[in-house]
């Protein structure tokens, strides 16, 4: 479903994604998973066509998203680890509008939100404000709109963030739901170790921006010898504190906000 080879993303002098490869199968759930800078937005931004790879090559669902990006997107939804929902909006307005976006059929659409917001247990708040949400129901409804256009691929950028761990639970049982009933294709990035090895099919850790290990989280404990996989992480990245800004794009962003305000 997803096929990545020795993908490369360069900004400027710097590297952030260095010859990276892997596969995802359908109805897989694969964790992406490395510290702060290590490369994991950066590749999801590439896969998802706001980024395009300085070289290697990127398949979804058999096409090309760098030239075949509305085909692509089609195929994929996306959870950001930037809110995106509309707080003044109800949550059903905010998955109406979604599904207009992505042209499905009214009468399909109409059956869709309402299995959807069922399913991730918020229809009885469908018709309140989503200003009025908590964090842990705000999330549910932004991965339930990602599913609303029915996906081949959904991906999930640190969905939990943030969440209590009942909130976090909750969560990830309505995922697993939809991904066995529906055979949705999961790609997601955590930096709960206990949830990517409760919930991932499979594991690929990324750390300055090199591929250094992927497998089934008892393999990758296996290989690393340590009993859980919070402990094979740092025993594959190490313990030092990663600064946030390491991360590229971060980076340049920031540059850009003090170049810019220091020509007005």
């Amino acid at each position: 479903m997803i096929r990545v080879q020795n993908l490369v993303k360069s900004f400027g002098s710097f590297t952030a994604v260095n010859d990276v490869s892997f596969e995802v199968a359908p109805g897989e759930i694969f964790a992406f998973l490395g510290p702060n800078g290590a490369g994991k937005t950066t590749t999801i931004k590439m896969l998802t066509t706001l980024l395009r790879p300085t070289s290697g090559s990127i398949e979804l669902d058999g096409l090309d998203p760098r030239v075949q990006q509305n085909e692509a997107r089609k195929r994929f939804g996306i959870v950001f680890q930037d809110p995106s929902l509309d707080g003044d909006l109800t949550a059903w307005e905010n998955m109406e509008i979604h599904g207009v976006l992505y042209h499905v059929a009214h009468k399909l659409r109409h059956k869709r939100i309402e299995e959807l917001l069922r399913l991730f247990e918020l229809w009885e708040r469908r018709k309140d404000q989503v200003k009025k949400f908590s964090g842990g129901m705000k999330r549910r409804l932004e991965i339930a709109r990602g599913f609303l256009h029915t996906p081949r691929i959904l991906f999930l950028d640190e969905p939990t963030l943030g969440l209590d761990p009942q909130s976090r639970n909750q969560l990830w049982n309505h995922v697993k739901r939809v991904n066995e009933t529906e055979k949705v294709t999961v790609f997601l990035t955590t930096h709960y170790m206990d949830e990517a090895d409760r919930v991932a099919h499979r594991i690929g850790i990324i750390d300055h921006g090199r591929l250094v290990a992927q497998g089934t989280p008892a393999e990758i404990k296996e290989r690393t010898g340590t009993e859980n996989l919070e402990e094979a992480f740092l025993a594959l990245t190490g313990t030092t504190i990663r600064d946030e800004t390491a991360d590229p794009a971060a980076a340049m962003r920031q540059f850009a906000k003090m170049w810019s305000g220091g020509r007005r």
